[in-house]
């Protein structure tokens, strides 16, 4: 144990008191164990508030103790104080001059001061000005208060980054704190936050930070969960966060303590917005000073808050409302500064072509091209998958950046390109042959003449739209080369057919003999590429 100096002659007093001690210290009150049920006395109670502590002490405790740590008197008149997130245990002692300090029986170890308790970041709590003549400009700064709301272990997932939801919940047991208005998720919630609550800096990074203000919380529905007691927390960038602990009690508490803190939070969110020009007013000191002057005006004009005075206030609310939703910018203005730019994939075909002005997406064409530049005879083209993570990529890469190189070195797997490129068939609203041609193209392929059956045939893919004509048109050819190389990649007519017959052709709604149906969906395709001379004829 490290000593501080003049404490060496206390070192054999301290050993003679241990055994004593280790009786005092195994009648330390237990933690709840619906809280805790594991490792009791590393942890506070869930429902934890540093507000007792921080209170004024009593007549029947006349004992004050720091942040953080409760004070009382042993049966051996000793004052232990304990520190209230971890229980960690500390005896206060005199030297042989008088001057105080502190042991912990634990590890016998000594210090001249308690050990700090890390304090919460501060919420700022306004007060209101005394004087109302005062400018805003000469009031002095917010006052900050340092307090902290609510702190435990909570079961927590994240669903939803910024809008984009996530494939799975990864539920995980976090040490939680909601203090000033946000809440704190720390990645360890049991041995990493006891220790990091002795030492701060373990603290420091936190693994999920969500603000409160315009956030919103309910519980969660069935569908979300089929765990019981899980809240629901939606934060204004978009997140969400499913909260969960096994008792209802405590995620009661929890319920109560964050939806105060967003209620709050709101109020002064409204007042900041009603006090702020909006952005369309920016640059233009005549219309806001204008602006404000009628606001002056009105409310000179009617002093006292009668029947009439209120109408009046919610009819210029409802006109600022108004005005505020008119000037909000439309979609396409928003598509054509740039701000929104439409996804390739899942995209419809017509609205992807008319966009990027092209008779077949750039994306197919793209694909086309470094197949058959690099990969014509590689085995099983289109057959064999390539690396899942590596085409989501990839399609990542087309829906955010205009500036495709397919030649780049992290697809120069082929099978990554010919994947990618039927993915994006797949997730066509609506498929190549559109659902309104499928029965129509069922029927013609269950013709039992075959010249019948083939002129059907082409004269349906005829009818097509020009957007899926024209991208038809280029897909079958290049099968077609496909095949013709079918000794090296392995690839026949009836294998390509198979690939692409369910991608291709598919009905609106799923149909009782999809087995027999998804035969003809491949018939269709194979008559096409042996056909394909006779329907698309060379330009």
């Amino acid at each position: 144990a490290s000593w501080p100096q003049g404490l060496e002659s206390k070192d054999r007093g301290c050993r003679r008191q241990r055994t004593s001690d280790s009786i005092f210290w195994s009648l330390q009150p237990p933690t709840p164990e619906t809280d805790y049920p594991e490792l009791l006395a590393s942890y506070p109670e869930e429902d934890y508030s540093p507000v007792g502590s921080f209170s004024d002490p009593g007549p029947a405790s006349p004992l004050v103790a720091p942040p953080g740590w409760s004070c009382q008197i042993t049966p051996d008149k000793q004052m232990l104080y304990t520190n209230q997130f971890t229980q960690e245990q500390w005896v206060r002692l005199e030297d042989q001059h008088g001057k105080p300090y502190f042991y912990n029986p634990e590890d016998s170890s000594v210090q001249w001061e308690l050990p700090q308790v890390p304090i919460p970041a501060p919420r700022s709590v306004r007060k209101s000005s005394q004087d109302s003549d005062t400018p805003a400009q000469a009031s002095p700064p917010e006052e900050k208060i340092k307090t902290l709301d609510k702190a435990g272990v909570l079961h927590r997932t994240k669903t939803v980054d910024k809008g984009k939801r996530l494939r799975k919940k990864h539920w995980s047991t976090s040490w939680t704190v909601l203090e000033g208005g946000v809440l704190t998720f720390f990645k360890d919630s049991k041995t990493s936050a006891a220790g990091g609550l002795r030492q701060p800096s373990k603290l420091s990074t936190p693994e999920y930070t969500v603000e409160l203000k315009g956030a919103s919380l309910s519980w969660a529905p069935k569908d979300k969960s089929s765990k019981k007691n899980v809240l629901e927390l939606r934060s204004r960038d978009g997140s969400e966060y499913l909260i969960q602990h096994d008792s209802e009690a405590i995620i009661s508490t929890w319920h109560k303590a964050i939806a105060e803190g967003i209620s709050e939070l709101s109020a002064d969110l409204l007042q900041g917005e009603e006090g702020e020009p909006s952005s369309a007013d920016f640059g233009s000191s005549e219309r806001l000073g204008s602006w404000r002057e009628e606001d002056v005006r009105q409310n000179a004009a009617s002093p006292s808050l009668s029947p009439g005075g209120l109408e009046s206030d919610l009819s210029r609310v409802r006109h600022k409302l108004r005005k505020f939703l008119q000037r909000r910018p439309t979609l396409q203005s928003l598509r054509d500064k740039g701000y929104i730019k439409d996804q390739v994939f899942g995209c419809a075909l017509a609205q992807l072509c008319e966009r990027e002005r092209s008779p077949v997406p750039r994306f197919v064409q793209q694909c086309i091209r470094t197949v058959e530049a690099r990969g014509l005879d590689i085995d099983g083209l289109y057959r064999i998958s390539g690396n899942l993570a590596t085409i989501q990529k990839l399609r990542y890469k087309v829906d955010h950046d205009e500036r495709l190189d397919l030649d780049d070195g992290r697809w120069e797997d082929v099978h990554v390109i010919t994947g990618a490129l039927k993915l994006f068939f797949r997730e066509l609203p609506e498929p190549l042959f559109p659902f309104s041609h499928f029965h129509q193209f069922i029927a013609a392929i269950k013709l039992q003449d075959p010249a019948q059956r083939s002129r059907c045939v082409r004269d349906l893919v005829r009818t097509l739209p020009a957007p899926n004509q024209d991208t038809l048109r280029l897909l079958i050819q290049h099968l077609c080369r496909v095949i013709e190389h079918g000794e090296q990649n392995r690839m026949t007519v009836q294998n390509v057919a198979i690939v692409f017959g369910p991608t291709l052709l598919r009905p609106e709604m799923e149909e009782a003999s999809m087995p027999m149906t998804m035969v003809f969906q491949n018939q269709v395709v194979e008559l096409i590429l042996h056909q394909c001379a006779d329907i698309f004829p060379p330009h």
